[in-house]
């Protein structure tokens, strides 16, 4: 596979942006919610995707995960296949809905329900919480996050394709 000056600059471009929003509060963004707020690291996860096809959305998803992995206090990404395997997950799925409709906006909603349907999955496959909680979270949480990154991540998609 031959890769461009575009795709490596934008590749290394969405990966800086996803460490910074993983090492500031940046990536995180009011809302209102139990939580209070919505986690957009997976923004430049479905950015990759949609702009530059699968490989670079699961790199930066790969990234996203790491840095969840390495940062978290949350026992529940202690366990780096529930904290990297959704985000790389989320690059796959947002490339093909994307692929398939495309709309950045289903591409989005796709990807930020990979992350919180994969996160949740496997926080209940490992059994480190039960069912009902694990869907709290995702109906109060995964949800309201799942609309904001969704209309962020749109208007983002729509203003990069007019300039790249």
């Amino acid at each position: 596979m031959k890769s461009s000056t575009r795709t490596i600059t934008i590749t290394g471009m969405l990966s800086a942006i996803a460490i910074i929003l993983g090492l500031t509060p940046l990536g995180l963004i009011p809302v209102p919610t139990p939580a209070g707020r919505a986690t957009i690291m997976h923004i430049p996860v479905i950015i990759g995707a949609v702009l530059e096809g699968p490989v670079v959305g699961m790199f930066v998803g790969f990234i996203f995960g790491l840095i969840s992995f390495i940062t978290t206090g949350s026992p529940l990404l202690k366990n780096p296949i529930i904290a990297i395997l959704p985000r790389i997950l989320i690059g796959l799925t947002a490339y093909y809905s994307y692929k398939w409709t495309k709309s950045s906006f289903v591409s989005a909603i796709v990807g930020g329900l990979t992350n919180t349907l994969g996160v949740m999955g496997l926080v209940v496959v490992f059994k480190l919480l039960p069912l009902v909680a694990a869907g709290g979270i995702v109906l109060t949480q995964g949800l309201p996050e799942t609309v904001v990154g969704a209309i962020i991540t749109m208007v983002i998609i729509k203003a990069l394709k007019k300039v790249i």
